[in-house]
């Protein structure tokens, strides 16, 4: 019974002091002796550990995402609300020191990126106007994120991406804007419809010019022999016909001309 009760006794006393630590997978265990953090760091997996005075804290090295809001006034002193999405992570090889210095990602969070986030969105945007900040959004996005990778890569902590998620101004502004993008739009629809009466209006000279030119080059063509012909193809046999005293008589139209000259008469 002595060895069945020993070994009961390890596992008792294995199951309370633990003398041994799991790291879990996208962890990385920081080691302390009596408190006092190591250079060691434990990657994945179990390692054995000296109960009591040998402590191990795990902190996650995966991309944390959180969202961050930040206040910040453009160039032309309009207030810019900002909502700031950051993909994150510790930097597996610093995780000692970052735990040391910093704490854990809650305290991360609060201590270092927050106000990091804060100075730099201030920083980017005092640099454009209102409206640069709409329209560049793309460069201000850029801005931040190399502004805010060099601010905190220094403290062990890698900026994955950033993303402006939100950009809001004042309800004043955001109606003037409004208002501005309408008295565009309408001076772009008057310019526009100058612009269609402006062509109809070419067009209507460009036609009747043709037609005037049409009809100067039809009257060159039309020669008294022309018409002559194109009255008699198109005459049906039939002499138009006049009214006088003895009723309806046949009006004919002869030249002179085209009449033949009646022979002298002969004496008997």
């Amino acid at each position: 019974m002595i060895p069945v009760l020993g070994a009961f006794f390890l596992v008792f006393i294995g199951l309370i002091f633990r003398p041994f630590v799991i790291v879990n997978a996208g962890e990385r265990g920081v080691v302390m002796k009596f408190g006092k953090v190591q250079d060691i760091i434990l990657d994945e997996g179990i390692h054995p550990i000296v109960p009591v005075m040998t402590t191990v804290q795990n902190l996650s090295v995966r991309v944390q995402k959180n969202d961050v809001n930040a206040e910040a006034s453009s160039r032309d002193l309009q207030d810019v609300g900002m909502e700031i999405a950051i993909n994150w992570h510790i930097d597996p090889s610093r995780v000692n020191r970052v735990f040391q210095q910093i704490g854990n990602h809650e305290q991360i969070l609060i201590r270092i990126i927050t106000p990091s986030v804060s100075e730099v969105v201030k920083a980017a945007t005092a640099k454009k106007n209102a409206e640069e900040i709409i329209t560049r959004r793309t460069e201000l996005k850029q801005e931040i994120d190399q502004a805010l990778k060099q601010r905190i890569t220094s403290y062990g902590i890698l900026i994955d991406d950033v993303s402006l998620v939100n950009v809001s101004f004042s309800p004043e502004f955001s109606k003037a804007i409004e208002a501005k993008q309408i008295a565009e739009q309408e001076a772009k629809r008057a310019d526009f419809e100058a612009l269609k009466a402006e062509k109809e209006a070419q067009a209507e000279i460009n036609r009747a010019k043709g037609q005037a030119e049409a009809q100067r080059l039809q009257r060159q063509t039309l020669t008294p022999i022309l018409l002559q012909k194109l009255a008699i193809e198109k005459w049906d046999g039939h002499f138009p016909t006049v009214m006088g005293g003895q009723g309806a008589l046949p009006f004919i139209n002869l030249s002179p001309e085209t009449l033949a000259t009646p022979a002298p008469a002969q004496n008997p």
